[in-house]
């Protein structure tokens, strides 16, 4: 039996991937600011890191912030990590970090760095964006009385319970190092996914989109976030809403 630290383990992500280990019979350890056992905000310090990983075989590093600190945090993680003799450490990134230039995603890609230049053995899966979060931005852009979208713009949402049972995959396996990129099954422009969303919550906005300057625009309409060859999700963007929303009002 493998002893693993899931780090961000009460998150959307990490939970899951929490659930899928132990489920296998693997002894897990969730690491967050308000873990129930191993409470431990990595960006700032402090104690309680040490006895988290003491023990530990393999982390799954899922705490990540678009507000800041993933760098900080990832540096006080390997440094505690190389000294508990941690064998294997597995990363979940973003497909694009190394093309658009969003501040988030450069910290990723740090990260990602700081990973491989670690003497630990590592493993970095890249995924498409979550279903969750398009719903969010949709919900956000929603309380106007029309949807204002960046102009060009295309998405492969992927189901979020599909990454972590491939997190859980590559946690309980040898380290890969940069492995596929994991993307949705469709890539589908930003007024087609707005508009599922729309029917599927009943509500009524005309979409429009309109076009915005900007490297990190550029880059998206690009396709740099988009990873059409590794089309492996199954889940679709509706069945995720039916699924959150019972099926629309």
């Amino acid at each position: 039996m493998t002893t693993i630290l899931v780090t961000g383990g009460t998150g959307t992500l990490g939970r899951l991937v929490t659930e899928r280990l132990r489920a296998d019979g693997h002894e897990v350890r969730v690491l967050a600011r308000h873990a129930e056992t191993y409470a431990v905000d990595l960006v700032r310090g402090g104690s309680g890191l040490e006895a988290a990983l003491a023990g530990v075989d393999t982390v799954v590093h899922c705490a990540s912030s678009p507000r800041g600190g993933d760098e900080q945090a990832a540096a006080r993680l390997i440094d505690a990590a190389r000294r508990a003799g941690v064998a294997h450490l597995v990363y979940i990134s973003i497909v694009g970090v190394d093309a658009v230039p969003i501040g988030y995603y450069r910290a990723k890609l740090a990260v990602e760095r700081q990973i491989q230049e670690s003497g630990l053995g590592w493993t970095i899966l890249r995924t498409t964006q979550f279903h969750d979060l398009l719903v969010r931005v949709f919900e956000a852009l929603g309380r106007m009385p029309v949807l204002l979208l960046p102009a060009g713009l295309s998405d492969q949402p992927i189901a979020v319970a599909e990454v972590a049972d491939r997190l859980a995959d590559l946690a309980t396996g040898e380290p890969a190092g940069r492995v596929p990129d994991m993307g949705g099954p469709e890539v589908r422009t930003a007024p087609d996914l707005a508009r599922a969303w729309l029917r599927a919550t009943g509500r009524r906005r005309a979409v429009v989109s309109v076009p915005l300057p900007g490297g990190a625009l550029r880059a998206l309409r690009a396709g740099g976030h988009l990873t059409p060859g590794n089309a492996v999700g199954r889940g679709t963007f509706e069945e995720h809403l039916r699924e959150r929303l019972g099926g629309g009002r």
